[in-house]
């Protein structure tokens, strides 16, 4: 080829078992695509690189399910895929409840100190509003004692 064009011939089954060649190995055939999958599954599941490939092999997966006509390799690649796909949907499943469980606390802990406020002083004010976000960087075992006991003029000192 003329080198204007920048082209290049690879042969996936030559390819060193290296990270960086692991995309195409993926994509080649055998045993070659066989231990590309296998080093992926042993990558660690918040692997960057293990995710993206893994969105990338689902497109590929939708391509070929719609495919007619599939040949035993497809079919093979599909399947052997199918438990990662499920693997990393249920991790993002559970990222999605624990960030779901972890943003209700943290709304649970501000009407907790909204309401003390409240009780405690009337109404929330520009003022008394400045200090709930730093008094929210606290554990609430730290910050409820100190709403019950601080007046209002220590809390806004102490925290604005």
């Amino acid at each position: 080829m003329p080198e204007y064009l920048r082209t290049a011939i690879v042969t996936i089954h030559q390819l060193p078992s290296i990270s960086e060649t692991l995309w195409l190995r993926i994509i080649g055939k055998g045993n070659v695509q066989k231990q590309a999958i296998d080093e992926l599954e042993a990558l660690s599941p918040d692997n960057p690189f293990r995710k993206a490939a893994l969105e990338l092999l689902y497109n590929l997966q939708q391509n070929l399910q719609v495919t007619q006509n599939q040949d035993e390799e497809d079919r093979e690649l599909l399947m052997r895929l199918a438990p990662l796909y499920q693997q990393d949907r249920e991790q993002a499943i559970q990222e999605g409840e624990q960030r779901g469980l972890q943003t209700g606390i943290q709304q649970g802990e501000r009407l907790v100190v909204e309401n003390l406020l409240k009780v405690r002083f009337g109404e929330i004010d520009n003022e008394l509003q400045a200090i709930i976000e730093p008094l929210l960087l606290l554990p609430p075992e730290e910050f409820t004692p100190l709403l019950l006991q601080l007046s209002r003029e220590e809390l806004i000192y102490r925290f604005c």
